[in-house]
Formats: structure tokens, C-alpha cells, sequence
């Protein structure tokens, strides 16, 4: 059974709903003069562990269902949702959402309901029910003996476990109708390291669009215990970061959450369109050094940020969005493509049905290079190796940031010769990408944890990159150069 199936049999036909009323209710959407108008249909279903000093402290399920109802005309927007999946609810928020409309009232012709097959990404199981509750349980008391076996200056670990199964489907105005179901796991070990006075932290993570068996498979859980504790071992070794202008190297994975925030964010169509962003005018022109070359792709089997199709129903693409330093793509949702007269690229995202749609990263990534990640290292007479970062702020408008290094290195003559602590990293995203000046060729993405927020709502993207060189950044730290 596809998707589009599986979730009218699952979530539609228990409220009588079937294509003849999805017409009627697009119908009765547009009997006032719309762009564009679409009906979402959402299930999720939820459950999170939590443990700590080996006792399961918190534990949670939720079940969340409901439906929300758009309207475009021009630049505004009509929207209205309901908490549950009803017919009579469907109608209301219909004739709320067509009142944006300025235009007269109309007797469209009958919507011809056209399925869009779309190729799955994922299983359609819940990772749920993948494995028993005191199977999870006893994973994660594995991972917390693992953690605290694998160093005697382990003192605190904390474990969080959690899925989701999530089911949508969109009908609109078009025509289209279109679903997506899709698993996610989340797995994460927080370590917290005692010497005498000294207390250093590591955490470590993984997750995806799968079941529960990939934390098994090759005792992956237990490699993500001990990963924390490594790094928690690294910052207790750690010295002072120095502080001026440096080069480093950013390491694959994870730091590409730099790429995403500083200029990710500056290539979402909304931004554009209202000319906010420091990219509005940019499209041609470079953007970044000829070795950049990002993607945003909703296309890959198994990632966290991947969708089968986008919350407006248009399918997931690979989309480039900056091409040996050009600027060649925005990421749009239907409005901002109607607004700048683009196509939909797929980005179209909310965090669940009573929130609207706007345009989002999937999985966004720099494409790999021709050297190795030693060359980079070897290339450095004084600088940083920065492999893991655990946050940072951004300004979309300016593309300013500020990032913090979790796991970094000083890098001297060519060696990496000590871990360094209190390293942050402060620049402009569209200087930054200028001053790329290595990218090696072992692209990575990161483990399947990431969120991205936005508008006050949150997303599960992914991020990617190769470790690359900056030739020149400014680095805050306490060891002033």
C-alpha cells in the first residue's frame, strides 16, 4: 500500500472522508477568488524516555491530530484549523480561510482530485512499536552502564530516547492530493566528567527517518555512550582557546550547522521576497569562493530533514542553491515562488497543522572537494580544528554570527597539538563562504538530531559538509594573541 493509501485508510476513512468530500470541501474554499488554497490533514503520535543516576525519571505519550485550511491571495494569507478531524469542522475552517479573498464570489467547476504517487523515503512503521517499552528501558540502561564503565571521572549521565510517527496528507486547489508517513527516532547521552574541582560535559547523538533496530545495529547506542564520554575527556585535558584572527578548519558533519544558520537561513524565499535578506539582490552573483557549492535536498533516503513531498504537496527536489560560489536558487514555498514568479522548490514546512506554511531548510549541505582532511590541518601554522559546536545566534538580516566550539583543537605548524576550550567563532556568512579556501573530500552529515527554528516554530532538518578551511576568522577566546 503507498502512502497516499495508507493514510486515507488510516486517518480519513474513521471521519467518513473520502475524495468526493475533499473536492466538495476545495469547492467550497474557493467560492471566493483564491491563488491558491490547500486543506493539510495531520496524525503524530509520540513518545520520549528520559534517564538519569540509572533511574527512568520522566516519560511521555502523545497523540496529536487536527487539520488546518489556507488561503492565498496576493500577499495574505487566510488560515483556520481545527484539533479534530470532522466534516463539519473541515467546512468552517474552509469558509474562514476564503474570507482573505477580495474577490468576487464564485461557482467554481468541480475539482478533479488528481493522486500524487510519490516515491517513500522511509518505512511506513511505527518506530513506536518497533520495540517493547522494557526494551527501550533496557537499552538505555546499557548505554548508561557503557558510560560509566568506559571512564572511573564519569559522574553524571543523563539518556533521553524518543519517536515519532508522523502522517499527513494535503489536498489543493489544484487538483493534487498528496501524503507522506514518516518515523523518527532520536537517541542522545549527556556526560558530565568530576576531576577534584573540575567538571567538564560531552554529549553525543544520533537519530533518523527509521526504526528503532538501527540503534542495535552494530551496538550503534553503545558507540554514541561512548562518543560523550570521549569528548568529555577531551574538555577535561583542555586549555584556554586563543583569541584574533586565525585560520581554522571546520570539521565534516555536524559544524556545517554554521553553513546552515549563516547562510541557510539567508536563502529561504521569505526573506527574499520581503528583502530582508543579505542575498535579495544577490541571485547571480557571487556569493561565496568558487570551491562552495551547497545543496538543500529533501531527497535522501533515511535523513532526518528528508520528506517524500513538502506540507504543500509538492515533491521533495535536490535544489542548488549556490554553485561554485553563485548564487543560483532560493528555497521557496507556493507563496513566496507566486510572489517572485519562481516554481515551488519544495521547501514548504510547518511544525504540525494548526501553524502555517513557510519556507524551510531540508537537508542542507556543501558538496566535497579534492583534498584530504590532513592537507587542510597541514596547511595551518597557527590556528583552530574545530570538530563540534553546540550552538550559536545569527542575524538573517546582516548574517552576522556567533558560534561556540563544544570540541576544538589548536593547531600549530601543521599538528594539532592540545584540545582548547571557550573557543568561539565570529564573522558574516557571505564573507565567511568567501574566505573557503579548502574543502577535502569526506562530505558527512551529521547524526539525525537537528532542529531548526523559525517563526516560532521548529522543523527536524539535516546538515552536511566536508571538512574545509577558512583562511581567516575571527576567533573569541580567553588567550588573547
Amino acid at each position: 500500500m503507498d502512502n497516499l493509501a495508507f493514510v486515507k485508510e488510516y486517518l480519513l476513512k474513521k471521519a467518513g472522508i473520502d475524495d468526493a468530500f475533499l473536492a466538495e470541501s476545495l469547492a467550497v474554499l474557493q467560492e471566493r477568488k483564491l491563488d491558491f488554497g490547500d486543506i493539510f490533514f495531520e496524525h503524530t503520535v509520540s513518545e520520549s524516555f528520559y534517564l538519569e543516576e540509572g533511574i527512568v525519571k520522566d516519560g511521555s505519550y502523545r497523540i496529536s491530530s487536527g487539520v488546518g485550511v489556507r488561503g492565498l491571495s496576493g500577499e495574505k494569507t487566510g488560515f483556520a484549523f481545527s484539533d479534530v478531524i470532522e466534516k463539519n469542522a473541515i467546512l468552517d475552517a474552509c469558509r474562514a480561510a476564503r474570507t482573505i479573498s477580495n474577490g468576487h464570489s464564485m461557482s467554481p467547476a468541480g475539482i478533479n482530485l488528481t493522486p500524487n504517487h510519490l516515491r517513500p523515503l522511509y518505512v511506513q512503521d511505527n518506530p513506536l512499536e518497533s520495540f517493547t517499552r522494557d526494551q527501550k528501558i533496557a537499552l538505555m540502561n546499557r548505554a548508561n552502564e557503557v558510560a560509566r564503565s568506559a571512564d572511573p571521572r564519569v559522574d553524571q549521565v543523563e539518556i533521553s530516547l524518543g519517536q515519532v510517527h508522523r502522517l499527513m496528507l494535503v489536498a489543493n486547489t489544484d487538483g493534487s492530493v498528496s501524503a507522506d508517513v514518516k518515523p523518527v527516532v532520536q537517541f542522545n547521552v549527556n556526560v558530565v566528567m568530576k576531576k577534584g574541582d573540575r567538571l567538564e560535559a560531552g554529549s553525543s547523538a544520533m537519530g533518523g527517518a527509521w526504526l528503532m533496530d538501527e540503534l542495535t545495529r552494530d551496538n550503534a547506542f553503545e558507540k554514541v555512550a561512548l562518543d560523550a564520554v570521549r569528548m568529555a575527556s577531551v574538555n577535561m585535558d583542555a586549555i584556554p582557546a586563543p583569541a584574533g584572527t586565525m585560520p581554522v578548519v571546520l570539521g565534516a558533519g555536524w559544524p556545517a550547522v554554521l553553513i546552515h544558520e549563516a547562510v541557510g537561513h539567508g536563502l529561504e524565499g521569505d526573506g527574499n521576497y520581503n528583502r530582508t535578506s543579505a542575498y535579495w539582490d544577490k541571485m547571480g552573483q557571487k556569493v561565496a569562493s568558487d570551491v562552495c557549492t551547497i545543496i538543500d535536498d529533501g531527497t535522501i533516503e533515511g535523513r532526518r530533514g528528508s520528506q517524500s513531498c513538502d506540507d504543500e504537496g509538492t515533491a521533495s527536489a535536490h535544489n542548488v542553491l549556490i554553485e561554485n560560489g553563485v548564487l543560483r536558487s532560493f528555497m521557496h514555498d507556493r507563496r513566496s515562488a507566486m510572489l517572485m514568479n519562481v516554481s515551488p522548490t519544495g521547501n514548504g514546512r510547518r511544525q504540525n497543522y494548526s501553524s502555517l506554511t513557510i519556507p524551510r531548510m531540508t537537508n542542507t549541505y556543501m558538496m566535497p572537494g579534492q583534498y584530504k582532511k590532513e592537507e587542510l590541518i597541514e596547511s595551518i601554522d597557527r590556528g583552530i580544528y574545530a570538530v563540534n559546536f553546540s550552538g550559536g545566534q545569527v542575524d538573517t538580516t546582516s548574517g552576522r554570527f556567533v558560534f561556540s566550539a563544544s570540541e576544538a583543537y589548536l593547531v600549530e605548524k601543521g599538528r594539532i597539538v592540545a584540545p582548547i576550550k571557550g573557543a568561539t567563532l565570529i564573522g558574516t556568512g557571505s564573507e565567511t563562504m568567501k574566505k573557503v579556501c579548502m574543502v577535502a573530500d569526506d562530505l558527512e552529515f551529521d547524526r539525525g538530531i537537528g532542529w531548526c527554528g523559525k517563526a516560532g516554530q521548529s522543523v527536524r532538518v539535516g546538515i552536511g559538509q566536508p571538512t574545509i578551511k577558512i583562511s581567516d576568522i575571527t576567533v573569541g577566546g580567553s588567550n588573547a594573541e
